[in-house]
């Protein structure tokens, strides 16, 4: 019976951590998946290093984007981080 009640903090522990911690970042993480499955040519998205552009064509791990007129840079579909509504500028 003492051995059970010393294991009894650290499961309290474990458990607090997987909700606090572990749900919120796999939760995040599935939701940027599905983000990076729905990208398609013409949305406009937003990098990780603060770059706002347009998509010009999506292939399977990497995506051409549009950040100035005449300016193209290859992307890895990784490095968005989110999908600007299509009407912003």
């Amino acid at each position: 019976m003492d051995q059970l009640l010393q294991i009894v903090p650290f499961a309290l522990m474990f458990g607090v951590m997987y909700f606090l911690i572990i749900r919120p970042q796999l939760k995040e993480k599935e939701a940027h998946d599905k983000l990076l499955a729905s990208l398609v040519k013409d949305d406009r998205v937003v990098t990780s290093s603060g770059f706002h552009g347009t998509i010009v064509s999506v292939n399977q791990d990497d995506l051409t984007v549009q950040i100035a007129k005449n300016v193209l840079v290859t992307l890895d579909k990784s490095a968005v981080v989110r999908k600007l509504a299509a009407d912003s500028k």
